[in-house]
């Protein structure tokens, strides 16, 4: 009897101290949940005040309003969208499951941080004249966030990453106000210069996990275009006249996030570093039907 009941205690005190514990992870994840939310809040508010007074303040305000400019940039700029919403929403799971929240809430509250915050760079657009609230632009952001959620509730993790790369053009010269007068402006503005990605990882796709093809090696289907100064069409002699035409490349790619580390600090680096290309050669072809070979594309 004497033992059936320290048997009996020491079960509870087993339960006491498993359940105290819980209770500490739970206070754990909270706090720090809150500490992300609270950054992730601070960089919201400040970021778009500062958008609002760099790009927005100077030009005249009118009623909301809708814009349709589904063909400005050769949809460049609809690709942007749907890679800038793709990027936030992986990094907002990201912090979210580092603070120790649960898988599914951290797809759901951290992949839709990028399509929030997109949204409401559109309702400024939708009260600026010259502007307005694109439903294009709101598909792009839609199907940005989507990509992202879907492939991590289907697998829980990034098989097809979106990237982006860059290079300097001859274009920006001709109207340095839309297309950017320095190399930061230039890799926000100059559509002709920048190249959006789906970079494919060979081994989780189309290979069994005992395979011995790196897990860090992809292969990366590109979008870009080129002989654009301005959005509709291009600017009127005297400014030289190019061909508008789209590119599609073909490239291999790093996934730098396959690469092993548990410092915390080398992985954000690497997860960064991942938002763009790694440069390789790159087969390319155009609307001009043109097959180009590139020895090394950025």
């Amino acid at each position: 009897m004497k033992k059936a009941v320290l048997a009996i205690l020491l079960i509870l005190s087993v339960f006491s101290a498993s359940a105290q514990d819980t209770l500490q992870d739970r206070a754990r994840v909270r706090r720090n949940v809150r500490y992300v939310i609270g950054i992730e809040a601070a960089f919201y508010v400040t970021s778009m005040t500062g958008l609002y007074f760099a790009w927005y303040a100077d030009h005249p305000q009118k009623p909301f309003h809708f814009y349709n400019d589904n063909a400005e940039w050769m949809q460049m700029d609809k690709v942007g969208h749907f890679t800038t919403n793709y990027i936030m929403g992986s990094f907002g799971y990201e912090l979210l499951r580092d603070a120790g929240l649960d898988e599914k809430r951290s797809i759901w509250y951290g992949g839709t941080l990028g399509f929030i915050y997109m949204t409401s760079v559109e309702v400024f657009d939708g009260l600026c004249d010259g502007w307005g609230f694109s439903w294009g632009d709101m598909l792009a952001n839609a199907l940005g966030t989507g990509l992202f959620i879907g492939q991590q509730f289907l697998w829980h993790e990034q098989r097809i990453i979106i990237k982006y790369s860059f290079h300097t053009t001859e274009f920006a010269q001709y109207n340095p106000d839309l297309l950017g007068s320095t190399f930061l402006r230039q890799a926000l503005k100059d559509y002709n210069g920048q190249t959006y990605w789906a970079s494919f990882n060979i081994k989780s796709l189309f290979l069994n996990k005992e395979s011995r093809f790196p897990k860090w090696l992809n292969f990366a289907v590109g979008y870009g275009a080129t002989g654009m100064t301005g959005g509709f069409e291009n600017l009127p002699e005297p400014t030289p006249q190019f061909n508008r035409e789209k590119q599609f490349y073909f490239s291999l790619d790093v996934d730098l996030t396959k690469i092993p580390t548990r410092n915390k600090f080398w992985k954000y680096t690497l997860k960064v570093l991942n938002i763009f290309k790694i440069p390789f050669p790159a087969l390319e072809y155009n609307t001009g039907g043109e097959w180009v070979w590139h020895w090394l594309y950025f």
